[in-house]
This record gives structure tokens, C-alpha cells and sequence, in this order.
């Protein structure tokens, strides 16, 4: 019983992990058409960047499956922020410019299938490890 805990384990990381995932790029999506005033205050593309748990010291702070994964720390992504001259739009500054925030809606979509078949494949882990395991009391009922 013991390894199927930790299938279970295992997946349920990854599925969190993916949730994360499919959070931020959902952030980056809502965002993808503000401006600001100043590049400081433009809208920056989350990234969150996932840590493998294959050392004993990791299991010990809240995830308890050695193979898993977890979110080490949301960064922004580095892409440059770009400017546009509109001196109509209230947000410009004093020059006219505004400036966007540096999502990219495509690569956006790509994240989030990705992210979703990702999520996908590890319920089907779970359902595989869940149907090995009535298989197994449906045999020791026998």
C-alpha cells in the first residue's frame, strides 16, 4: 500500500503544481491588454518555476513524496515591456507614451495546453493507480 500512497502523492503534487501553473498563465491572460503610466507599473508575465523533489531534505517542509515537484517561486518573466505614443489615452505619460504589459497571448494559449495535458496526464495516473487497486481487493476477495 505504501507505493500507492506515494503514486498518489506523487500525481497529487504535479496536479497542484499544474494548478499553479494554469493560475498564473490565467493572470497573464486577464492582463494581456493593460497599460500603465511608467514601465515600473506595466503588468510583467508570471512564470512560476518548479522544483523536483528528489532530495530527503525537501520531503520534510510540507511535501512528503520524494519524486514529486512544487512550485519553488513565481519570477516575473524578463521580456522586455514595450511602449506605444497615444497622448489620447489617460494612462499616458507625459511624453504620450503608455506602456504594455509583455504577455504574448500565443505563447499564453501554448502554456495553458500544456499545462492542461499535463494536469490531464497525471489524473490519468491517479486513475490508473485507483483501478490497480480495486483489481487488487477484487483478487484477495476471491
Amino acid at each position: 500500500m505504501r507505493t500507492l500512497d506515494s503514486v498518489f502523492g506523487i500525481a497529487g503534487t504535479a496536479l497542484n503544481s499544474q494548478l499553479v501553473r494554469m493560475n498564473t498563465t490565467a493572470s497573464n491572460l486577464a492582463n494581456a491588454s493593460t497599460v500603465a503610466k511608467t514601465e515600473g507599473e506595466a503588468f510583467r508575465a508570471k512564470r512560476p518555476v518548479f522544483k523536483a523533489l528528489v532530495k530527503d531534505e525537501f520531503t520534510n517542509a510540507g511535501f512528503p513524496y520524494l519524486g514529486g515537484v512544487k512550485v519553488d517561486q513565481v519570477i516575473d518573466d524578463p521580456t522586455p515591456i514595450r511602449s506605444i505614443y497615444d497622448p489620447g489615452n489617460p494612462s499616458a505619460d507625459e511624453k504620450g507614451y503608455v506602456y504594455l504589459s509583455n504577455v504574448n497571448e500565443m505563447q499564453e494559449m501554448v502554456e495553458m495546453m500544456a499545462a492542461s495535458r499535463s494536469y490531464q496526464n497525471n489524473v490519468e495516473v491517479v486513475n490508473t493507480a485507483r483501478q490497480l487497486m480495486m483489481r487488487t481487493l477484487d483478487i484477495t476477495k476471491s
